[in-house]
């Protein structure tokens, strides 16, 4: 079984930036392309950012394209998420996901497995 933790949310002032990381433990999923989900109050969760396994493909919904960055450190298990230029929308539940198929699995939402959330706000 494998479990992913994320950490680096908290609040920031419109135009900040945060750190997301995600962790995985249980058995090595280097193998696996990996993601980031985010869930506003009142909304469906929607997907931010896919990385392939190489970490030589990504994908970004439009939202976060120009502002945020995903990349992954296999030797450490651990997928990141550079949020920067935050905005008050931004504000949401981060999930980091996992998926044994490729970042255009993610993209779609097949995914394996999820972490608990993070919780990002963004002052105005």
């Amino acid at each position: 079984q494998v479990q992913l933790v994320e950490s680096g949310g908290g609040l920031v002032q419109a135009g900040g930036s945060l750190r997301l990381s995600c962790a995985a433990s249980g058995r090595t999923i280097s193998s696996y392309a990996r993601g980031w989900f985010r869930q506003a109050p009142g909304k469906e969760r929607e997907f931010v950012a896919a990385i392939s396994w190489s970490g030589g493909t990504t994908y970004y919904a439009d939202s976060a394209k120009g502002r945020f960055t995903i990349s992954r450190d296999n030797a450490q298990n651990t997928v990141y998420l550079q949020m920067n230029s935050l905005k008050p929308e931004d504000t949401a539940v981060y999930y980091c996901a996992a998926s044994l198929g490729s970042a255009g699995t993610v993209v779609a939402g097949r995914v394996n497995y999820w972490g608990q959330g993070t919780q990002v706000t963004v002052s105005s």
